[in-house]
């Protein structure tokens, strides 16, 4: 049994959802966003509560059960709050710098790596070795975030590269003589 799923969301203040046929859509400060849910679950909304459970008790609907109900969580925090990823720079001369809507990285490449926002993201630099993602959806900042780290992952000798905020990279000894 999913203990995830079992859990009835509530919808927060501030926030409208609907529910037309398999589609939750929920509307908030931030904006608007839709999740469709899996035809072998099947979701109520009721006293404003969104409760999710499995259509029948078969492998494949219990198994989509509890990702369902953390989708629609993250579709109803998305667009009350908006979702925030953070990545750090080291590395001597390694920097960021905002160019209009996108970023132009010096990661000791040849070249500049200019990375364009897609939309409904926001990328911001308030240090040279710091970058903030943000956006409604989680999904989304989560990819955005991975793809800028995968320019330059951190190494594991020196720790240079792109990590992600508290990040721990595993450091190992150099070559001894």
């Amino acid at each position: 049994m999913s203990r995830i799923g079992k859990k009835p969301l509530s919808v927060p203040q501030g926030v409208t959802a609907t529910i037309d046929g398999q589609t939750v859509t929920a509307k908030g400060p931030k904006g608007e966003l839709q999740f469709v849910v899996n035809e072998e679950v099947l979701v109520k909304l009721e006293n404003g509560e969104i409760s999710v459970e499995p259509r029948d008790q078969s492998k494949d609907a219990r198994s989509k059960w509890g990702m369902s109900r953390s989708q629609i969580e993250n579709i109803l925090i998305g667009v009350k709050d908006g979702f925030e990823r953070k990545l750090e720079i080291q590395g001597v001369g390694y920097r960021a710098a905002m160019q209009g809507r996108n970023i132009q990285l010096s990661l000791g490449f040849s070249h500049e790596v200019v990375y364009e926002a897609p939309e409904g993201i926001t990328l911001a630099c308030p240090k040279p070795t710091e970058i903030s993602i943000t956006g409604i959806d989680k999904q989304k900042v989560g990819q955005v975030a991975a793809e800028i780290r995968e320019y330059r992952q951190p190494e594991p000798y020196k720790g240079k590269g792109v990590r992600y905020a508290g990040e721990k990279v595993f450091r190992k000894e150099g070559k001894k003589k």
